[in-house]
């Protein structure tokens, strides 16, 4: 048995190294480059990068946000990607510390922090990512019930079935990557906190569109993309989903 602050260690390094990998995944996927040649190198000089200087966060405070063989800026995104998912690696472990459940956590937290920056990017969510990914969450929750076996085949349903609704009653305000991305979380999470997420998405993503409107960053035919609002549902569904779903429930019948 590994002892906790052990675990908690291996996993918070586990979410740096991930992260870094994420990086190569948001800047290459869109541009449909490989993930794993050529060896990266910096955009400017295309200088290949030393393993010394590829260290999650620690290379980028070392190097000062700058590359070693031209001086050129480095996007402050890469250490805010690694250190974002080893934070949630952390948290994930403080929640179900080593355990089954841990695993469909982190592939979850994963995929979702490198839709989320893809999107805010490119304005696309890659079906290389979330095929795969209802594949898994469903397979893991069928061999597994940790999420029970209909509430998760529902969950894709519901996730998929809600947002091809507002795709067919927006004429097309919404994409289909929203709708894959929620039969996702469906497959993960089962059909009652992929709900949770929806909605935490919609009123997340509400706000937004309303203070960007009120600042004059958007105008109303501005797309804004929505996969990092359902994204974050999906995050704290995941986390804090049943709590939230029993106080609602409370709430309600109170």
């Amino acid at each position: 048995m590994i002892p906790p602050s052990i675990g908690l260690v291996l996993v918070a390094l586990l979410g740096l190294c991930i992260g870094s990998f994420l990086n190569v995944v948001i800047a290459r996927l869109p541009a449909e480059k490989s993930l794993f040649s050529p060896r990266s190198a910096c955009p400017r000089c295309a200088v290949p990068i030393l393993w010394y200087d590829n260290i999650p966060v620690l290379s980028y405070a070392v190097l000062a946000g700058r590359c070693r063989s031209c001086q050129a800026p480095i996007s402050p995104r890469y250490p805010i990607v690694e250190t974002v998912t080893a934070s949630l690696f952390v948290l994930a472990f403080l929640k179900w510390g080593m355990s089954p459940a841990l695993v469909p956590a982190l592939v979850l937290i994963a995929g979702l922090v490198a839709i989320t920056v893809i999107d805010l990017d490119h304005q696309i969510i890659p079906d290389v990512i979330t095929l795969p990914g209802i594949v898994v969450g469903l397979g893991w929750n069928l061999a597994t019930q940790q999420v029970p076996r209909l509430e998760a085949a529902v969950g894709v349903l519901v996730g998929g079935g809600l947002f091809l609704i507002i795709i067919v009653a927006s004429r097309g305000g919404m994409g289909g990557g929203d709708m894959k991305l929620g039969a996702m979380l469906g497959a993960f999470l089962g059909w009652k906190l992929v709900l949770v997420a929806s909605l935490l998405a919609v009123l997340a993503g509400g706000v937004v569109a309303i203070w960007l409107l009120a600042a004059s960053r958007k105008g109303r035919k501005d797309p804004v993309p929505f996969g990092p609002f359902l994204a974050l549902g999906g995050i704290a569904s995941l986390f804090l989903g049943h709590e939230l779903l029993a106080w609602y429930l409370g709430a309600f019948s109170g």
